[in-house]
């Protein structure tokens, strides 16, 4: 059990919030396979302050789809304290401040893991935040730093994350210069725990549930934040939690992964229309089938899909062998 200050979090797993992948059809998914603390894609602050249609969209709320937590990104302290103070009217259970996107178009601007280099507007944002946010319990997720790999920059917006009165902090083991190549830096995860009393969620080249359970052995994190690793793979969830009881992750037959694919296809049409849908649905997939036999021919096939009944067939006559 986790607390992060009213919210009480029962596992020490939850998914980190990442932009095109975790909407809504995603989220039913994973809570299926075991998620309980979910989030929202990224959400610009500027945007939502501006009420932008799209913006909106991705803050839906389905039955079923709690507890959710929402993540702004943005670098103007004015707008993320007011869209922070929306967040908390719209009720979302945990507000996460996105100070770890490495994408150029973000960062340029001087938003996401632009931030760890600008601590003076960092500490605005933060406190801006916390006087407009009464409740709700806010949390950070961060980078290692921006180009600097020896983590002094995650630590300084760490501490000063913890003085402010924020809940928690998620730590992904990479630079910004790194962007998602090489391998993520656990010991600055442990660097970060070692100088913190709020809980620590460590992030980054979790893939396996023995991943999860070895970043919370060697760096003394409270809790693991899945990214890439769940994409195509909901049974994750449920293999850390056997993982950490004691008992044997299971893996999915090829049969499992299809019936899956074929749900989460079904709820991406529900939520987000055929059009749409259907052109989310060839990414999601292919994640489904990475790495399985006849990948590249199936792959090839489902890329030219243009409906929902042609994206089903596909998948239904998927076969792991020739014969």
């Amino acid at each position: 059990m986790i607390r992060l200050r009213s919210f009480i979090l029962k596992t020490p797993v939850l998914q980190s919030p990442m932009a095109g992948c975790t909407d809504i059809a995603f989220r039913l998914i994973a809570r299926e396979h075991g998620l309980e603390l979910a989030f929202t894609e990224m959400i610009s602050a500027e945007a939502l302050v501006r009420d932008n249609r799209k913006t909106s969209l991705l803050l839906r709320k389905v039955r079923g789809d709690r507890p959710l937590g929402a993540q702004l990104v943005g670098h103007d302290p004015i707008a993320m304290e007011k869209a922070a103070a929306i967040l908390e009217a719209m009720k979302f259970d945990v507000i996460d401040l996105n100070f770890g996107c490495p994408v150029r178009k973000i960062t340029a601007m001087g938003a996401g893991a632009a931030l760890l280099q600008r601590p003076d507007t960092a500490k605005k944002i933060l406190k801006g935040v916390m006087r407009s946010v009464k409740r709700t319990p806010v949390t950070i997720k961060m980078r290692s730093g921006f180009e600097d790999p020896g983590g002094q920059e995650a630590l300084r917006i760490a501490v000063m994350a913890e003085d402010l009165g924020l809940a928690a902090v998620t730590l992904h083991g990479r630079t910004r210069l790194q962007g998602y190549t090489g391998k993520a830096d656990w010991n600055i995860i442990r660097l970060v725990k070692k100088a913190l009393r709020i809980p620590v969620f460590g992030n980054g080249d979790i893939f396996a549930p023995e991943d999860a359970l070895r970043m919370m052995e060697t760096t003394g994190c409270d809790g693991v934040s899945i990214g890439r690793g769940a994409l195509g793979n909901p049974w994750l969830y449920h293999g850390i939690h056997r993982l950490l009881d004691g008992k044997n992750p299971l893996l999915p037959s090829f049969e499992e992964k299809k019936r899956t694919a074929l749900k989460h296809v079904r709820l991406e049409i529900k939520y987000e229309g055929e059009r749409i849908g259907v052109l989310q649905s060839r990414k999601i997939t292919c994640w489904y089938f990475k790495g399985c036999p006849n990948a590249a021919p199936f792959r090839e096939k489902i890329n030219r899909a243009n409906t929902l009944k042609e994206m089903l067939g596909l998948i239904r006559d998927y076969k792991e062998t020739n014969g």
